[in-house]
C-alpha cells in the first residue's frame, strides 16, 4: 500500500484555482522531490496532505487513513517541517523537544531517549540547553527538523529544510535526508534543484496547479520536452571568425531553437549548448565544413534538473 495517495485534489481560493485536480501517490520508503515555482500550488498541496488545510475537492490518504475522515491517525504517521519552523524562541531546545514529545503523547522515558536520538541525528546535542532565540538560522532549522523526527514518523514532509543554511550545513542536512530515506517515506520541497538531484529517487513538478512532470529523477532530468540538447564545439580552421558570428550561424540552422555559449575545452574554441526541435547534428557538421571550421565536439548533452524545471514552468 502506498504511503500517500492523492486523488483529484482541488483547492480554490475564491476564483483562484491553486490546485486543479492533481493525482499522485508516494510509495513506502520513497524519497520524492516536490517542486514548483512560487504560486504553483506546492505548499497548498503539502498543507492538505498534512491536514492543515481542507481541500475543495478530492481525497488524500496517509497510511490508508483519509486525512479528513481520520485526521488524528493520519497526522500521527507524519513528521512535518514547514518552511517557517514552529519554534518558541524563549524556550531552551531540550525543553522545546520535551514539550513536543508530551504533545505527541510519548511517555517520559521514551521522550528522553527520543530527544537524545534526534539531537544526535540533527547535530544539536550541544545546543539542548540553549534558548532557541539565541540560535543561528541554521541551528533553528535543525531544531525544527528534530521536532519532526521526534516521534519516529513513517512519513517525513520537509518544506525548504535547508533555507538559511551555509554550504556545509546544506550537505549535512542532505546526507541526513538521504539517511532518513532509507527507512522512511520522505517528501522534500526545495528550490535548490541540485539538492533534489542528489537526494531524491523521484521528482514531481507542479505548475499552475497541475502536474507537469513526474518520474524517476534520472528519467525526468534526461527529458528536454520534445527537443534535442546538444553540445557543439568548433575550432578555427582556414578562417577565424568572431564568436558572435559562429553563434549566429549555429542559430540560423533550421530546427535550432536556442544557442547558449558555454565554457570550451580550449580558449580558442567556439562552444555552445544547442537546443533543437529536430535532429540537427548533420547540419551542424556541414556548417563546420562550409565555414572552414574544425569540429571538436558534437554530442547529446543530458539536461540537468534546473534546465528541465525552467522549460516546464516558464510561460
Amino acid at each position: 500500500m502506498p504511503a500517500i495517495v492523492v486523488e483529484g485534489l482541488r483547492k480554490h481560493y475564491g476564483s483562484h484555482v491553486a490546485l486543479d485536480g492533481i493525482d499522485f501517490s508516494v510509495d513506502e520508503g520513497e524519497v520524492l522531490g516536490f517542486l514548483g515555482p512560487n504560486g504553483a500550488g506546492k505548499s497548498t498541496a503539502m498543507k492538505i496532505i498534512t491536514g492543515f488545510l481542507a481541500p475543495t475537492a478530492g481525497r488524500v490518504s496517509v497510511g490508508g487513513h483519509d486525512v479528513l475522515v481520520d485526521p488524528i491517525a493520519a497526522r500521527g504517521l507524519i513528521g512535518y517541517l514547514p518552511e517557517s519552523a514552529p519554534l518558541y524562541p524563549d524556550m531552551r531546545v531540550g525543553d522545546y523537544l520535551d514539550y513536543v514529545g508530551r504533545m505527541r503523547g510519548l511517555p517520559r522515558a521514551s521522550r528522553h531517549r527520543a530527544i537524545e536520538r534526534v539531537a544526535e541525528q540533527c547535530g544539536i546535542t550541544a545546543r539542548l540547553g540553549q534558548r532557541i532565540g539565541q540560535l543561528s538560522k541554521g541551528y533553528r532549522q535543525r531544531a525544527g527538523l528534530a521536532q519532526a523526527l521526534l516521534h519516529g514518523p513513517r512519513i517525513l514532509i520537509l518544506d525548504e529544510p535547508t533555507t538559511g543554511l551555509d554550504p556545509n550545513q546544506i550537505v549535512e542536512i542532505r546526507n541526513l535526508v538521504r539517511e532518513i530515506g532509507r527507512s522512511r517515506t520522505v517528501v522534500l520541497s526545495t528550490h535548490i534543484l541540485s539538492e533534489v538531484q542528489a537526494t531524491c529517487d523521484r521528482v514531481l513538478i507542479i505548475h499552475r496547479g497541475r502536474i507537469v512532470a513526474d518520474g524517476a529523477t534520472d528519467d525526468v532530468t534526461a527529458r528536454t520536452r520534445g527537443g534535442n540538447l546538444l553540445r557543439v564545439a568548433y575550432a578555427p580552421g582556414k578562417v577565424a571568425p568572431s564568436a558572435e558570428a559562429v553563434r549566429a550561424a549555429v542559430a540560423a540552422v533550421p530546427g535550432v531553437e536556442r544557442v547558449r555559449p558555454v565554457e570550451a575545452g580550449d580558449p580558442s574554441w567556439y562552444a555552445f549548448e544547442v537546443l533543437a526541435a529536430s535532429e540537427v547534428r548533420q547540419a551542424l557538421f556541414e556548417l563546420a565544413v562550409n565555414q572552414g571550421l574544425v569540429i571538436m565536439e558534437l554530442a547529446p548533452e543530458r539536461s540537468n534538473l534546473e534546465e528541465v524545471f525552467r522549460r516546464l514552468t516558464l510561460g
